[in-house]
């Protein structure tokens, strides 16, 4: 089977909504609010873009027949709901350009949408610039993997070269450029580092969600990895990380529902990508319904913001209160957190 049909197929057999790094916050309930949920307004932007709504579809498949399928119905469920969208993997296509119809079909089922190409740390800026034309995109958004890579029986093993790829990229391309994780979330150190490099937009993408490494686990059948499976920083750990960072912050990994949107959006997060939870729906229910769900979606948020009688994105994160679990408490002690811009 094609690695990346067995990705599908594994992210699709894993997929379950279990308590993850978002159940460490609750917010307190303000029973009289001030704010109608006609008064809402969750408009956000970064890299220079605004969006009307707070997430996206982040980055998922590509390079095979059967995501040339769904990468079919994510792009017309873009266009549908009206919200940005990020290629999977454009690597394939760079390699294989039998499979560029994979990822053009986004643009071509989104034409005036905003869309992002994919591409990993260890492409070069020439693959960068080829990603972007094969998907007709918008933007670059950079996955790094080394956790996947090095658990994957075919995965690279060589890194140090990454830095300076990225690096070249956000000098020489003229288009908005962020920089992802794949589900194991990020340090403080390793953002900084990303800074350093140039980069101004970053995807935390922590654990919580799709997990990389049951999934290479699964297909790796020399070595047993399964212990490795709880490696990383939750999503949620990661924007702790991100709190003292003058840079937008995107929050991905693990997201379930409107709730776990306000959270990420109340630690810091600019916009939040959805995957694991679009993948599912729109293989299940296809593309109206996933659509329908991701405008609810929106509706679940603004009366999630009127409970807590904030009007906008910068007010949650001015006046919500929240508890932190002592779990929570116990990480950000150690890992040197100032928990006070969160009134915690």
């Amino acid at each position: 089977m094609n690695r990346k049909d067995e990705h599908i197929q594994l992210a699709t057999s894993f997929h379950k909504e279990e308590r993850n790094g978002f159940d460490e916050l609750r917010f307190i309930h303000q029973g009289l609010s001030s704010v109608d949920v006609n008064h809402v307004n969750l408009s956000t932007g970064f890299l220079g873009m605004k969006f009307s709504r707070p997430f996206y579809i982040n980055a998922m498949t590509g390079g095979s027949d059967k995501a040339l399928e769904i990468n079919g119905k994510l792009g017309q469920v873009a266009k549908k709901a009206n919200i940005l969208i990020a290629s999977g993997s454009v690597s394939a296509a760079l390699k294989d350009s039998t499979q560029i119809p994979s990822f053009r079909i986004i643009r071509e089922n989104n034409p005036t949408g905003k869309i992002f190409a994919n591409i990993g740390a260890d492409k070069t800026y020439r693959d960068a610039i080829g990603a972007i034309g094969i998907v007709q995109a918008d933007g670059l958004q950079i996955h790094i993997n080394t956790a996947q890579e090095l658990i994957m029986p075919e995965g690279g093993r060589e890194f140090s070269f990454w830095e300076e790829n990225i690096k070249e990229i956000a000098q020489k391309i003229d288009l908005p450029i962020l920089v992802k994780e794949v589900g194991f979330g990020m340090s403080r150190q390793t953002m900084e580092k990303l800074v350093s490099c140039g980069i101004k937009a970053i995807d935390v993408s922590g654990r919580g969600g799709t997990n990389f490494i049951r999934i290479e686990d699964a297909r790796n059948n020399k070595h047993d990895y399964s212990y490795m499976s709880d490696w990383g920083q939750t999503t949620v750990e990661s924007l702790l990380e991100a709190s003292e960072l003058e840079i937008d912050i995107l929050a991905s990994g693990g997201v379930r529902n409107a709730l776990d949107i306000v959270k990420a959006l109340f630690l810091g997060a600019k916009s939040v990508g959805l995957s694991g939870a679009v993948l599912h729906r729109v293989q299940e229910v296809g593309v109206d319904e996933t659509a329908a769900w991701l405008v609810r979606l929106e509706e679940e948020v603004r009366s999630i913001f009127t409970l807590l009688g904030v009007r906008t994105i910068e007010e949650l994160q001015e006046k919500a209160q929240v508890i932190f679990s002592s779990e929570l408490m116990n990480y950000a002690k150690q890992r040197n957190i100032n928990l006070k811009k969160y009134g915690v």
